[in-house]
């Protein structure tokens, strides 16, 4: 008998075996998409294997019941890696098919409907669809019409598109008020053909991008293209390459002559980046290079999109994609060049479902693949680091800025308990940076000023008992947010930090769950009506700046303003230099190039150096590096102010130093004394239930099973805990978490099977998950 194993989109672990009608037999493959009853509802599943066996003994096998695609949607090295993966992370392997596949197209599932294949309410619930959506497209013939026949647009649009090749009639209405019937006229004469075609779609591959003149390389630049086009070529044994530049050294020009090679060989290419949304610059200058080629892919497509860069890339229409974490399951044909930018960002890492690291999966693949992978960082991670210095990978530095005229900004501290206020009155607006900003603005250049803190006041607190006022859901202060629709009052005879909620119109914020609520009239814990907006976010942040700096025109950028196009338009504004001083939380930090940016002002670099996360230093020293990095990247000298309470931190010492590689050696160091990543391997269980008992007893059990087990007594992987998470209730629910650790991966691996079965059997009041080399310990 003929035997598929089949994938099904649950959080199931293994696969499903199902027979094969003679029918279907010639045509699947794996890879392939069927359809298969499962209890009592019908799911697409994926085909993993086939093979020619008989059942185990007693037991009938289901057949499939209908072939989704005639070409399997998975290749086979996509195939083989998503298995991999799901191995790694003891992840379900229907859960990592899910990320892996595009969704069905509409019209094969009224087909399927059609012919009987479908049946009941349930059928394909867990699928997402897509229409797909037809466009006229018009192309120029190789007929040449008579002289003097043509007049007015229908002459001047077919010598557009003599030159520039087929158009959507929707984009040459954009050009021409009467292109729809010129081309009516035109396709009379036979000088243009109308057809209907798929049409194309990408929300970040709008408008018109102009082609640029590649620049010359540095000599740096120059040996590092020349190492990992060699790598592509095969000429080289090592493909694994960490491309270490400081801010600004031209790692993208690097990135874009490799891919250049890549695609002369006939190769494909992935470029994985953090956040796509927060880097359209980076977008635009692979458009610059390489036209419309390229497939743009994050979470935030719509469906359709999504579906049409899968196909065009699984074609070979398409050979370049460009995207953030979800961009890893990309089916770029003939992949020869894997690409990594600021591989040290943690928003590489999952945290829901498949808890999967881009990053490190992207090593798998390549390797998978027998392709190049490039590392590039201002600022890399300890593990890439570390793997550097083991000879793991290679290391390529770029130790200049790319720009000749162009040096480090000159970087200093500002000791917040040693200085005082400016004008504005605000404690962590200091007198220097205030002075700074005006040197800056009389100078008609522009400022970057980061707070890594969303929203109006970080806290709320009652200034009669002292109890702040928390999350419903969450063990976290709330966050006072400004409504759209007012401005606070005047805060005059009070210090600005102490506005009283009265004067307020906004609504309180749970950064973590969401949860909103308007302001209390008074404390919940002692009815005193003094309840107080205190501490400083962006929002606060650019009011303050706005009402210093009257004549400079101040904007915002986090999270709460600006995502997706929102992010671009204000980027553009900067670009344009239609704001003065742009505010921001992290998303100013990351891959922005502006010429006229000479100030960046760090206000409190505190507020990340805290968190009891081991990574936290390493995380606040990237941070400042990078936004530092923003200021002088051109012919104008940059300056950087970080304002600390700890001016002697390992973490502010060697930013302000610009001294990454000091930072490395000296966190490496810590790192190895007490037993974390990069010299140990973690993985956490987390439980969490709404009843803190339940949650606790459940991790007591999962860490009694896991200290019977033979490699935790030999002592290769060691127990700790159970103990309440740092973030000890979430979206109404109490956590509970207990640490693994291991020095080497087998001997952690080794202990997954019996721990999956355990939390299987846990009360079924208890979720309780496995993360593998987290990133976050929250």
């Amino acid at each position: 008998m003929l035997i598929a194993d089949v994938a099904v989109p649950l959080p199931l672990r293994g696969a499903f075996s199902y027979e094969v009608p003679p029918v279907m037999a010639l045509s699947l493959v794996p890879g392939a998409r069927v359809l298969c009853d499962f209890g009592k509802r019908q799911i697409m599943g994926v085909v993993l294997a086939l093979g020619e066996r008989e059942p185990e003994a007693g037991v009938t096998l289901k057949p499939l019941r209908a072939v989704i695609e005639a070409k399997p949607v998975l290749s086979a090295e996509m195939l083989g890696f998503a298995q991999d993966l799901a191995a790694y992370y003891a992840a379900p392997i229907g859960e990592v098919m899910r990320l892996a596949v595009p969704a069905v197209e509409r019209q094969r599932v009224d087909g399927l409907r059609a012919q009987g294949e479908l049946y009941g309410e349930s059928a394909l619930k867990n699928t997402k669809h897509v229409a797909s959506a037809r466009e006229q497209v018009v192309t120029a013939t190789n007929t040449v019409e008579t002289p003097g026949t043509l007049r007015g647009q229908a002459r001047e649009l077919l010598a557009f598109l003599r030159g520039a090749g087929p158009q959507a009639v929707s984009r040459l209405e954009e050009r021409f008020s009467n292109a729809r019937a010129a081309a009516k006229r035109l396709t009379a004469l036979g000088l243009v053909t109308l057809e209907l075609r798929d049409k194309a779609v990408g929300s970040t591959l709008e408008g018109v991008v102009p082609r640029d003149v590649p620049p010359e390389l540095t000599e740096p630049q120059m040996q590092a293209v020349g190492a990992i086009v060699a790598a592509v070529r095969g000429e080289r044994d090592k493909r694994a390459f960490l491309l270490f530049g400081v801010t600004g050294s031209g790692k993208t020009e690097v990135y874009l002559r490799a891919i250049e090679a890549c695609l002369a060989l006939g190769k494909g290419a992935l470029v994985m980046v953090p956040e796509i949304a927060l880097t359209p610059q980076l977008v635009g200058r692979f458009r610059a290079r390489f036209g419309d080629d390229v497939a743009v892919i994050h979470s935030g497509l719509p469906d359709r999109a999504r579906h049409q860069m899968h196909m065009d890339l699984l074609s070979g229409k398409l050979r370049v994609a460009i995207g953030a974490r979800s961009a890893l399951f990309a089916p770029v044909p003939s992949l020869g060049l894997v690409i990594v930018d600021e591989e040290h960002d943690g928003s590489f890492k999952q945290e829901e479902g498949v808890r999967y690291h881009a990053r490190d999966m992207a090593l798998l693949r390549a390797h998978r693949a027998g392709a190049t992978i490039v590392l590039g960082s201002a600022t890399p991670s300890l593990e890439s680091f570390e793997l550097a210095r083991r000879g793991k990978h290679e290391l390529l530095r770029l130790p200049g800025r790319a720009t000749s005229t162009a040096v480090l900004p000159n970087v200093t501290v500002i000791d917040v308990k040693r200085v005082g206020p400016g004008p504005s009155g605000h404690k962590l607006i200091t007198l220097p940076l205030h002075r700074a900003l005006d040197e800056t603005l009389a100078k008609q250049e522009q400022a970057i000023i980061f707070l890594n803190r969303r929203g109006h006041s970080p806290t709320i607190v009652c200034g009669g008992c002292g109890v702040v006022v928390t999350c419903k859901a969450c063990s976290v202060s709330l966050t006072f947010h400004v409504s759209r629709r007012s401005k606070l009052a005047s805060t005059s005879g009070r210090t600005p930090d102490e506005l009283l909620v009265n004067d307020a119109d906004g609504l309180l914020h749970c950064h973590y769950c969401g949860y909103r609520d308007r302001l209390p009239s008074a404390c919940e814990a002692c009815g005193a009506k003094a309840l107080m907006l205190e501490g400083l976010g962006t929002e606060k942040l650019e009011e303050v700046l706005a009402e210093a700096f009257p004549n400079a025109r101040v904007a915002r950028l986090d999270r709460d303003v600006a995502d997706g196009k929102k992010s671009e338009r204000i980027l553009k504004r900067m670009r344009d230099r239609e704001i003065d001083i742009l505010v921001g939380t992290q998303m100013v930090t990351k891959g922005h190039d502006y010429p006229f940016v000479t100030f960046v002002g760090v206000v409190n670099a505190d507020t990340a150096l805290g968190l009891p996360d081991f990574r936290a230093a390493e995380r606040a020293f990237s941070l400042l590096v990078q936004v530092a990095g923003r200021a002088g990247r051109h012919e104008r000298p940059g300056r950087v102010f970080i304002q600390t309470y700890q001016p002697e931190h390992p973490a502010i010492r060697f930013a302000k130093r610009h001294d990454v590689e000091g930072f490395l050696e000296h966190e490496l160091g810590d790192r190895k004394e007490v037993g974390y990543p990069p010299f140990a391997r973690l993985a956490l269980v987390r439980t969490d239930a709404i009843e803190p008992a339940v949650a606790a007893r459940a991790a007591e059990q999962l860490a009694a099973m896991l200290r019977r087990l033979p490699a935790v007594q030999s002592g290769s992987v060691e127990v700790l805990g159970p103990a309440p998470a740092p973030l000890a209730r979430l979206r109404g629910r109490y956590r509970h978490r207990i640490m693994l650790r291991a020095d080497e991966r087998p001997a952690l691996r080794s202990v997954f099977g019996e721990l999956i079965r355990a939390m299987g059997e846990l009360d079924r009041r208890v979720r309780a998950v496995l993360d593998v080399d987290p990133v976050s310990m929250l």
